[in-house]
């Protein structure tokens, strides 16, 4: 039986984490799991372990008040040091590109302890967009033994890196499968999409309406000051010239967005400035919205699964499959261009139809079983 060890800090990461959890859970017989989280963010988190049904044996819980990328990434090491002493793992599996994989998986290497890389192989290609994300998933790539890549085209990237492609496996987007469990919870449980309904009621929401919603989220550091508020300003433009759709934004804690996105838009009628949702609450609405705009990276992956166009706010993407597929597009901050490509699919129903009926490149709901498909043979 072999010891498996999972970390992560971020809710992306414990939504794209949990489908895998529950894979590996299904062969006690072969792998004995244990779960550490760093709590890089505390309480988005714990929303997700909640939905999930995630325990962690280890909780590091590093989350201060004002914390940098020197807290985050100073704390996950040390913390990560105690905890592969006393867990002793024969592999630690890591996510993606937060400060919380890159200082893991550089413990771990430190204890000569294999690991595993999750969604492995994006690239921008430039080591400031997205920063820091580029730089950590790059030096994660470097450490990592073996490399669970969601696209042909990721696989590609690691083996130009000269990563053996014996040790590369093409699984899919485990974000894929989170989505379709979720959808299907909320589906199969009445109770549950009530609650959600009733939720966004106290934000004014009303997401049985007719009415066309524009999705929009924004937390990247490459986007802070002049680029948060040029994308205020289009969705300004967008909401007071047409008042016949809403425009829902919840909003991240972070007060660099926080408080441009309040001073700009709060007192539009039709834009819903909210709090963080829940994982369930904002899957519930991204599968009632008319299109996206967002420079999250999960969600250029989740919104075209559910055939919602997707205008990202940013300059570059290293989900690139998606714009070849023609699901997204990317438009960058500045507002005229937001504007414009938000008007377009308001008003162009052809444009908007052939970004929704775009194929959608991340995985068909397997990914995580094709991860522990592989481990069990090769562990």
């Amino acid at each position: 039986m072999k010891k498996i060890l999972i970390v992560f800090g971020t809710r992306p990461e414990a939504i794209k984490m949990a489908p895998l959890i529950r894979q590996f859970r299904k062969y006690p017989m072969d792998f004995q799991l244990f779960i550490c989280v760093t709590a890089q963010h505390r309480e988005m988190l714990d929303q997700v372990l909640e939905l999930f049904d995630i325990v962690p044996d280890y909780d590091l819980n590093i989350m201060i008040s004002s914390q940098d990328l020197y807290d985050v990434t100073s704390n996950v090491l040390v913390g990560m040091k105690k905890v592969l002493k006393e867990c002793k793992p024969d592999l630690v599996i890591v996510h993606g590109d937060t400060n919380t994989t890159m200082a893991t998986a550089l413990a771990a290497f430190y204890r000569q302890i294999e690991i595993a890389h999750i969604e492995a192989g994006l690239r921008s290609c430039d080591l400031y967009a997205p920063f820091p994300e580029e730089a950590n998933r790059q030096i994660v790539g470097v450490l990592a033994n073996y490399h669970f890549a969601p696209t042909k085209k990721c696989a590609e990237n690691l083996m130009r890196e000269h990563i053996p492609e014996k040790n590369i496996a093409i699984t899919g987007n485990t974000v894929i499968d989170a989505l379709f469990l979720i959808l299907d919870k909320i589906q199969r449980n009445r109770n549950l999409r009530y609650r959600i309904i009733e939720s966004l009621k106290k934000w004014h929401i009303d997401s049985e309406t007719n009415r066309r919603i524009v999705l929009v989220t924004g937390h990247r550091r490459e986007n802070l000051g002049e680029g948060i508020l040029s994308v205020c300003e289009a969705l300004r433009t967008i909401a007071l010239r047409n008042r016949h759709i809403d425009i829902v934004y919840p909003v991240h804690p972070n007060p660099d967005v926080r408080n441009p996105v309040r001073e700009i838009l709060s007192d539009i009628k039709n834009v819903y400035l909210t709090e963080p949702l829940s994982y369930a609450t904002f899957v519930y609405l991204m599968s009632k919205s008319y299109m996206v705009v967002t420079d999250s990276g999960g969600i250029q992956e989740e919104a075209p699964s559910l055939g919602k166009p997707v205008l990202v706010t940013r300059e570059k993407t290293e989900r690139e499959e998606a714009i070849e597929a023609g699901a997204i597009k990317l438009v960058g901050t500045d507002k005229e261009i937001v504007a414009r490509e938000i008007q377009a699919l308001l008003d162009d129903e052809e444009m908007y139809r052939s970004m929704a009926q775009a194929r959608n490149p991340y995985g068909d709901g397997g990914a995580s079983r094709r991860i522990v498909t592989f481990l069990k043979e090769r562990l």
